[in-house]
C-alpha cells in the first residue's frame, strides 16, 4: 500500500501556519506524504518555516502556492483579507484537488484544514475524501464558537454578535469581554468575523476529526464542554527533534551567543508576534520601562511595528541597549525560551507563544493586542496563575513605571515561578508515550492510515 497522502490547508497567517507545519512534520515521521497549500501572501513564511525545520523529512512535504486574489494593501485589512479568502480560495482549492486526484496523480487520502476554513471540509465531503479540522488556538475558542446559538437565545449577544449584557463565568471563553469577534477593532470587522464563525459552525460538523494544539490538563472545562475536540499538543519542533528546534538562521547565533553571556534566569524576553502595532508614544514607554528595570532584555522589534518606528526610540536608548539589552528584528523563539538565561516572557499572548512559554516553564507578562489574545491572557493570569497583566493609565497608556513595577513583582513572586515550572511538566507529560496528547495523535495517525 502506498503511503497516505494528506492535503494540508492552513489559514494564511503566521500563527496558523506554524503549528500546522509542525503537525505536518509529525505526520511525515509516520511515513505520510504531505501537500501543504499556501497563498501568495504567506508563501515566503511557509517556505522559511520549512527551511528552518531542515530535517530529513522535508522531501515528503510538498509546497503548493495558490492565488489569494489580494493586493498588498488589502492584505493589511483583516476584514478584506477574510472576505477575499472566502471568495477566491474555494475555487482554487477545488481545482487543486481535482488536479491531484486526476490521472497520474497521487490520490489524496485525507484533507487536514484549519478549523476556520470550514468550506474546505465541504469540498472534501463532496469529493468523498476523509476530513480533519485543526484548531491552532485554545480549545476554549472552539467552545466560544459552538456556544453562539445559546448566547443568542439567552440574550447575551444579538444576531450580529454584539454583546447585549455583561456575562461573567468561571469559563474564560464565556466572558463577554473575551469574545474573539469583539476584540477585533471596528464594528464592521466584528460583524464580518462573527458571520464567518456562524457559517463555520455548520461546516465544521463535517469533520471526521477535530483536533487542537492544547492538552486536557490546560483546559479541562473547555474539553468537558466540547468532548469531540481532541488535543494533540503542545506542537513544538523541540518536542519532535528533542534537543534541537531545527536549522540555525544567521539571526540565531546573534541572539543565542548574547544569551550565553547573561546570568541564569536574568533576561526579559520581549516579543509581540506578527501583527501587533504600537502607537509611537506607547513604544517609547515600553522602551523606557525596560531601561528603568535595569535588567538585561532581548527585544524583538519588527520593521512594521509602528508607522514611525525610527522615531519611537527615545534618544540614548540604543546606548543603554549596548550594555544591557539586545534589539533584533527576528529571534528563534523556541530556542530563546528554552535558554537558561530567560527569566520571563513579555508577550502579546498569541496561542503559539503561550504554548512555547508554558512548555519551557517561563512566567509571563501579558500585553494582548487583539482577537483570542485577551482570552489567552485570562488563562495565563487568572486560571493558570503563571503571569501578570498590565494596567493602563487614564490615557490608555501602559507607563514606563507600570512596566518596571510589574516586572519586579513578577520576578519576585516565587509562587508564580513555581506554578510555571509545574505547567512545564504538565505539558511535557501529555506528549510522552502514554500521555493523553500522545494517544490522541497515535489514534489520529491510525485513522488516516485506514483504507
Amino acid at each position: 500500500m502506498e503511503n497516505p497522502h494528506v492535503l494540508v490547508i492552513p489559514y494564511p497567517a503566521a500563527g496558523h501556519v506554524i503549528p500546522l507545519m509542525e503537525l505536518s512534520q509529525c505526520l511525515v515521521q509516520h511515513g505520510f506524504k504531505i501537500t501543504f497549500v499556501s497563498t501568495e501572501y504567506i508563501h515566503e513564511k511557509v517556505s522559511n518555516s520549512l527551511a528552518m525545520i531542515g530535517d530529513e523529512g522535508n522531501h515528503q512535504v510538498h509546497l503548493i502556492m495558490i492565488s489569494d486574489g489580494l493586493s498588498l494593501e488589502d492584505r493589511k485589512k483583516p476584514g478584506k483579507f477574510s472576505e477575499t479568502i472566502l471568495r477566491i480560495m474555494p475555487g482554487k482549492v477545488e481545482e487543486l484537488i481535482e488536479e491531484i486526484n486526476g490521472p497520474g496523480g497521487d490520490e489524496i487520502t485525507c484533507v487536514l484544514a484549519d478549523q476556520s476554513l470550514g468550506w474546505v471540509l465541504e469540498i472534501a465531503e463532496q469529493k468523498g475524501i476523509k476530513r480533519a479540522a485543526f484548531c491552532p488556538a485554545a480549545a476554549a475558542l472552539l467552545v466560544q464558537g459552538f456556544s453562539i446559538p445559546k448566547l443568542i437565545d439567552e440574550g447575551v449577544i444579538n444576531n450580529d454578535g454584539t454583546p447585549m449584557k455583561k456575562q461573567l463565568s468561571d469559563m474564560p471563553a464565556m466572558n463577554t469581554e473575551n469574545f474573539v469577534w469583539t476584540c477585533l477593532g471596528n464594528m464592521t470587522l466584528q460583524k464580518n468575523i462573527f458571520g464567518l464563525m456562524v457559517r463555520n459552525n455548520k461546516s465544521i460538523k463535517l469533520a471526521d476529526w477535530l483536533i487542537c494544539n492544547s492538552t486536557y490538563d490546560l483546559e479541562p472545562a473547555a474539553f468537558e464542554m466540547a468532548p469531540k475536540v481532541l488535543p494533540i499538543g503542545p506542537l513544538l519542533a523541540s518536542n519532535r527533534l528533542r534537543d534541537s528546534a531545527g536549522n540555525f538562521r544567521p539571526e540565531d547565533s546573534i541572539c543565542l551567543k548574547w544569551l550565553d553571556q547573561q546570568p541564569p534566569q536574568s533576561v526579559v524576553y520581549v516579543a509581540f508576534g506578527s501583527f501587533t502595532i504600537f502607537d509611537p508614544a506607547q513604544l517609547r514607554e515600553l522602551a523606557l520601562g525596560l531601561e528603568l528595570s535595569k535588567r538585561p532584555f532581548l527585544w524583538v522589534v519588527r520593521q512594521n511595528m509602528t508607522d514611525k518606528v525610527n522615531d519611537a526610540y527615545p534618544k540614548g536608548l540604543h546606548d543603554s541597549v549596548a550594555t544591557r539589552g539586545l534589539i533584533v528584528s527576528w529571534a528563534p523563539q523556541q530556542k530563546v525560551l528554552s535558554h537558561p538565561s530567560i527569566a520571563c516572557f513579555l508577550s502579546h499572548c498569541g496561542w503559539n507563544s503561550t504554548m512555547e512559554g508554558l512548555s519551557n516553564g517561563i512566567p509571563f507578562l501579558c500585553w494582548p493586542y487583539f482577537a483570542d489574545q485577551f482570552l489567552n491572557q485570562n488563562y495565563i493570569c487568572d486560571v493558570w496563575r503563571i503571569g501578570l497583566g498590565f494596567d493602563q493609565n487614564e490615557s490608555g497608556i501602559i507607563t514606563r513605571s507600570e512596566i518596571r513595577i510589574k516586572l519586579e513583582q513578577l520576578l519576585n513572586d516565587e509562587d508564580i515561578k513555581a506554578r510555571a515550572v509545574d505547567f512545564k511538566e504538565m505539558a511535557a507529560s501529555s506528549i510522552r508515550e502514554g500521555g493523553s496528547s500522545y494517544k490522541n495523535f497515535r489514534n489520529f495517525v491510525e485513522w488516516i492510515s485506514q483504507i
